[in-house]
């Protein structure tokens, strides 16, 4: 889906200066710290800019939720800009994955104990490759048992913890491409490029991945690297902002 025309323009931190007024719209790109919630990077800039550079009551988002296990870009809106969030949200996301074959965890990831899996060791490069396009289009995929998704009011992943047996619907979303970047067939690491809708999990691509290997992989590592236009490369660290906010705040 295309942008608004009105939408603000994409400004890393350099752009901002004590002459640019933040209430009037601003898209801030961060670069998310391991063990971050996006609620964390959204706390974090709305204290710099409040209680810092006297901002008062203006309003901070973000455009996704990342994962506290996952790194990489999160698009922050600030002031007017945070009525494009949604929109924002609804574009499509790009991430590098590592994914460990021969294992598996109940929540797909590193939150939960791994459990050993099948062999992976007869996989080739091409095997893989094969699997991860059989996987791209259009598909029905169902959440992780450890997700934000709701059964009869209650969030999937609490449920999940007290170890009640529930099931979620599968959800149509879209993998746009799921390319391999590299193996280390020694560890069993893949590590892909994925391009995806909103809303797709990829600790559920996976849970796929590994149950077409026939051996289970998990998602070891994952780094977002896009969100619609707005990419990485234009992101700045929590400690790059802090810095410039210091600056300027004098």
């Amino acid at each position: 889906m295309p942008f608004s025309s009105s939408a603000p323009d994409v400004a890393d931190f350099l752009l901002l200066s004590p002459q640019k007024n933040l209430a009037d719209g601003h898209i801030l790109l961060i670069d998310k710290p391991l063990a971050w919630t996006s609620f964390d990077v959204v706390g974090k800039v709305r204290y710099l800019l409040r209680h810092r550079l006297g901002y008062g009551k203006l309003k901070v988002g973000h455009a996704g939720t990342l994962d506290p296990l996952a790194t990489g870009l999160v698009v922050v809106c600030i002031g007017k800009a945070t009525k494009f969030a949604g929109e924002l949200t609804n574009e499509d996301k790009r991430y590098v994955a590592s994914f460990t074959l021969g294992a598996r965890t109940p929540s797909h990831d590193l939150e939960t104990p791994v459990a050993r899996g099948g062999d992976f060791e007869h996989f080739s490069e091409e095997d893989i490759r094969r699997a991860m396009r059989s996987m791209e289009g259009e598909v029905m995929q169902v959440p992780p048992l450890f997700s934000a998704k709701r059964v009869e009011g209650k969030r999937a992943y609490a449920l999940a913890r007290l170890g009640e047996e529930i099931s979620l619907p599968p959800v149509p979303v879209a993998i746009h491409r799921f390319q391999l970047l590299s193996y280390d067939p020694l560890n069993g690491v893949a590590v892909a490029d994925i391009l995806c809708s909103k809303g797709t999990y990829i600790r559920s691509i996976a849970r796929d991945l590994g149950e077409k290997l026939g051996c289970g992989a998990y998602l070891s590592a994952l780094r977002r690297t896009a969100s619609g236009r707005f990419t990485l490369d234009d992101a700045v660290s929590i400690t790059d902002l802090e810095g410039w906010v210091e600056l300027v705040a004098g």
